[in-house]
Order: structure tokens, then sequence, then C-alpha cells
């Protein structure tokens, strides 16, 4: 499997590609060539991890036995931005990770990732330099909400997803009230934050799929979210404590002024962003989900050696905003 020191060195790259580009290969290097066949991208297929395709390309299957033979993930994109398909290699065979999976049946994992999760939301709001009465009182919830998560005979997933779920409004209500905050509708994308909110969590999504690709689990087997049909629940689930990566990026893009409403195509009152346009959104969220590359990695490591050798929740990993 893959160690730290090989996986410092492997790239996650966005390609933005235009009708009549197309892919091809020279001493296993790839190369996007536009229709006039001038090279515009080239990456080594050694250091590649994760390539995401955005726009219309002619693809080979050169491209796909590439992606098996070198280990990289593809990640097939729209104009904008809506993932179609993914392609990539997998860790076969790991029965035994797969059959402790499919007996597990214990809320404490569950628990403990929404614990971290409203701990990393929590940290930001104590970051916030001007507290009100309503920013500390925030805070102050969301510790509590903690607290009774803590209480491992009382955990039922009802209690948990109820605990989630106020602990997020609460916060998002804080946190993103300089932004003409309503609320967080997933996939509804009715203003540019909840739809940079789909299109970073949608990065964050495939890096940590591809992580646990690495070790063989079945993603679809989840601890915390339901198993619904096609639904990688266990993505879902370990995606959870990293979410404040994206959110904080977003505030801080904000209050930059980098967010800028008429980049954005509105249809069907969705705000979306499309091919090119989005180039300079995906560059500042893929570097925020970078600075803490090795942090994902180690995390999902840990997690595999916890699960595999029955560890008691208190020792699975924690993933800290603060650390880098």
């Amino acid at each position: 499997m893959l160690s730290l020191p090989d996986f410092v060195e492997k790239q996650i790259v966005f390609v933005f590609t235009e009708r009549g580009e197309k892919l091809s290969f020279r001493n296993d290097n790839l190369i996007v060539k536009s229709k006039e066949n001038k090279i515009v991208h080239q990456s080594t297929c050694y250091r590649l991890f994760t390539l995401y395709l955005v726009g219309n390309i002619t693809i080979t299957s050169g491209l796909l036995q590439r992606a098996e033979k070198f280990g990289f993930t593809l990640v097939f994109m729209t104009h904008s931005l809506r993932v179609y398909g993914t392609w990539g290699a997998k860790t076969e065979g790991n029965f035994l990770l797969r059959k402790k999976q499919y007996g597990y049946s214990s809320l404490a994992i569950a628990a403990h990732l929404v614990r971290n999760k409203i701990e990393n939301q929590s940290y930001l709001l104590k970051k916030i330099r001007s507290k009100d009465n309503e920013t500390r009182k925030t805070i102050r919830r969301l510790e509590e909400y903690n607290t009774c998560l803590t209480e491992e005979h009382e955990l039922e997933l009802s209690r948990i997803l109820g605990f989630e779920g106020i602990a997020s409004r609460e916060y998002f209500k804080i946190f993103f009230r300089d932004c003409n905050w309503i609320a967080r509708r997933p996939r509804v994308k009715h203003d540019p934050i909840n739809s940079l909110q789909d299109t970073g969590y949608t990065i964050l999504f495939h890096y940590v799929e591809s992580l646990l690709n690495l070790y063989g689990f079945d993603t679809y087997q989840g601890v915390y979210h339901q198993c619904f049909y096609q639904r990688k629940s266990l993505v879902c689930d370990l995606v959870e404590p990293f979410r404040a990566i994206i959110d904080a990026r977003i505030g801080k893009a904000y209050s930059l002024g980098q967010i800028k409403e008429e980049d954005f195509t509105i249809t069907n009152k969705q705000y979306r962003l499309f091919g090119k346009g989005s180039k300079p959104y995906i560059e500042w969220l893929l570097k925020a989900v970078l600075e803490y590359k090795n942090s994902l990695f180690l995390y999902i490591q840990k997690y595999y050696r916890c699960f595999m050798r029955d560890k008691p929740v208190a020792e699975y990993p924690v993933f800290y905003l603060s650390e880098k």
C-alpha cells in the first residue's frame, strides 16, 4: 500500500477541456492537445493521484489502462462541474476488511465522526475576532451537543442525526451571516455560497474516495450514513470532519472579495459556475484541500488500521482544522 513519503509526491490535477481536445501519451506522460494539435497540458503518470477532467474531451482505452497501471483516479465532470463518472484503480480482494465492514453495527464511530465535525465548526466560530453574544452562545451550544454525543449508552441514530443537524444550522447561521446567508440547501444552489460549497465538497468527496480505495474499502457500506442504492455512504461518513476546510476557504474568499455574483450563471434559480469561468474558484478550493493533503492521508490510514484491529473508538483518528 502507498506510504506517506510516496503519497507526498502525488498530484491532484484539474484539466479544463474544450471540444476537439484530445488526450494522448508520450513516455508515460499524460498530454492534452488542442484541436490544432498543440500541447495545452502535460503531467507525468507516475505522480498523478486524481485527475479531474472538466468538459468534453476524446479519450482512448490507453487512458483507462494507464489509470489502472499507475493507480490514479479519473473523475469526469460536465462544464457545470457535475460529476457524471469515475474510473480508477482500487485495491481488490481485501475480504477481511469487507467482512468487518458488513459485520459492524455499532454507532460509536458515527458519533466520533460527528463530534469531530462539530469540533471543527466550533473552532471556526472561535476564530471570529469580534464575537457578539449570539456567537458566544452558539459556541457554547456546540460544545454542549458534543458532550451529549459522548454518552455512548444513549447513542441512537436519530439522536446523532439530530445533534449534527441542529449544530450545522446554528454554525452556518453565524459563520456565513455576513454573506447574505439563508440556509444550507444541498444541490439547490440558491446562492453563490451554496454553489461553492457543493463544488468544494465534491472535490473533497472524490479525494477521500480515492484514499479509501487504496485500502479496499467497500465505499457503499457506511457506519453513519444509511446504505442506499448507489450512495457511497462510507465516503459521506469520512468527509464529515473535513467539511470545515471548504467552509473556511469560502468564508475567506468572501471577505477578500473573490466571490463575484456575475461569475455565476443563474438557471432555474440555481447559481452555477461553468467551464473555464470556474477555474479561479477551483484553484483556491483545491489549494485549500491540498494544504491538508498529508493530514487526510494519515487520517484514512489510521482509520483503516483502527478498524482492522478492532480498536476502541477513543483511538480512532481526529482531524483538527488548525493542524497542517
